[in-house]
């Protein structure tokens, strides 16, 4: 099985290749295969793309908004039109199961660029009356901006960051995670082919130090991470002794508070969205699940019913609705927390185990784990595990529950489920977390802003939030007068 691209790099326009660059093998995390081998980007080839950036942005930024957001949405539209390519791309490159990425990756993606195509016309900045003089302001682009992907949700994260950015007229440079290396460049194929002018979407590859020159480079304004929390430090602190730009997207240990007058069936339902989607790699994931006393037992019990029908299997199967981890490290990371857990004395009452599946021995499987009797002191309940493992805690009182889903370094996200309404508001009033649902867990459409408090990170993404993050503003006093000066 083989997904070889045509070259490591898209720059200006066009497939680039370096092969001085160290090795990125790119694996099926189903079967352990190697299904590609891209490279590093050299010194080289990040000047190549930083300086195509740099080239091309002030033309783009000098065009109507209107006019670039027709480009961003016929490349939503190819997106849409392709789906199924790319869903496939997507699953052997994250090992994820395709009936997840036939509904969420390059459709998120999609959904990105058509918001931002439509409401980039109607960005404008204030008018301000002054009694005679006024003042106004606009919002311009930054310049080059460098995108920094994760590998959960690769394309769509591509998406999710390009399409604000060019939208604003800004470039950028985008790079995709080592470990899912491929999708982002058949977005800058499909951003070409929409009329993209060359240069404006750029992808390179590489590790941790590609990254690093990437935002210590001159020319580059901002930089946004999607990343776990000791990644967006280190990279922040780097923009931030450049005084860049950033946005950082980073990991939780998001509480889920299901009250016991919740719909039983729907708040599973939202624990389950919340834990083993995608495998458990989200990193808005709700893994520490408080279930009120009176409806604990029943939580539980149900619980581990539905866990037990997810069919875990070849990723590329559309009945499969579980795939494997991203790789071998993700996979001993997620082990050694179910391990943990049970020295710890938490409850392992359902999967915990590596399945043996015929014909996906080296694969990377991992069963979906529930633990219940979990303690606020356990690691398993303070320290993000990003892989199917689902901790839950039992609690008697509101204010109890908040204290308790507050005392952690994370605020990425949180969700209430209860069909006491003005109660669900209250509590999502004083849950310090910056993305939130009542009665539903994990949605994020484009519309809604998307980020985190505390550790987990600074600004958002999507929504017109976004393209704050991605302009600055410029104020502009106009005198309709004489000047009045004492000299």
């Amino acid at each position: 099985m083989r997904a070889q691209p045509e070259a490591s790099h898209y720059i200006n326009g066009r497939f680039v290749e370096d092969e001085q660059g160290a090795a990125l093998p790119v694996i099926y995390p189903a079967t352990g295969e190697t299904i590609a081998t891209l490279h590093s980007a050299t010194p080289n080839v990040i000047e190549l793309a930083v300086e195509a950036a740099r080239a091309a942005q002030g033309a783009w930024a000098g065009m109507k908004p209107v006019e670039r957001g027709r480009i961003l949405r016929r490349a939503a539209d190819l997106l849409r039109a392709r789906n199924d390519d790319l869903a496939k791309l997507e699953t052997l490159d994250t090992g994820k199961a395709i009936q997840e990425t036939l509904a969420a990756d390059a459709p998120s993606a999609a959904d990105c660029l058509e918001y931002f195509a439509g409401a980039i016309a109607a960005y404008n900045g204030d008018f301000i009356d002054l009694g005679g003089p006024f003042a106004y302001t606009r919002h311009e682009a930054l310049g080059v901006c460098v995108g920094i992907g994760a590998w959960n949700y690769p394309i769509q994260i591509a998406g999710w960051k390009s399409a604000p950015a060019l939208a604003m007229g800004n470039a950028m440079v985008f790079k995709p995670s080592e470990n899912t290396p491929l999708s982002a460049l058949a977005l800058a194929e499909i951003y070409t082919e929409a009329g993209l002018p060359d240069g404006l979407f750029n992808v390179v590859q590489g590790y941790g130090d590609v990254g690093a020159a990437l935002v210590e480079h001159d020319a580059v304004a901002k930089v946004s991470v999607t990343g776990s929390v000791p990644t967006g430090r280190r990279v922040l602190a780097l923009a931030g002794s450049k005084m860049k730009h950033a946005t950082m997207e980073l990991g939780g240990k998001s509480p889920l508070i299901i009250f016991d007058d919740a719909d039983l069936e729907n708040a599973i339902g939202g624990a389950m969205l919340g834990n083993f989607y995608s495998t458990g790699q989200v990193c808005s994931n709700g893994t520490r699940v408080f279930v009120q006393k009176g409806l604990h037992d029943r939580f539980v019990e149900r619980l581990i019913e539905r866990t037990k029908k997810i069919r875990i299997g070849d990723p590329l199967d559309p009945e499969t609705q579980m795939g494997p981890l991203v790789n071998k490290a993700q996979h001993q990371k997620v082990t050694d927390y179910i391990r943990i857990g049970r020295e710890e004395g938490a409850k392992l009452a359902c999967g915990g185990n590596v399945p043996s599946l015929q014909g996906f021995e080296e694969g990377c499987f991992v069963e979906p784990t529930v633990f219940a009797g979990v303690r606020d002191d356990m690691r398993i309940a303070r320290e993000e595990i990003f892989g199917p493992v689902m901790s839950v805690l039992s609690f008697d009182h509101e204010d109890e529950v908040i204290e308790r889903a507050n005392a952690t370094e994370f605020g990425l996200a949180a969700g209430v489920f209860t069909r006491d309404l003005p109660r669900a508001h209250r509590v999502i009033s004083q849950l310090q977390a910056g993305t939130c649902w009542i009665n539903a867990y994990n949605l994020t459409p484009v519309e809604m802003p998307f980020g985190g408090y505390k550790q987990s990170g600074i600004g958002r993404e999507n929504a017109l939030e976004a393209l704050g993050h991605y302009s600055q503003v410029k104020s502009v006093y106009v005198e309709t007068g004489n000047v009045d000066s004492p000299y």
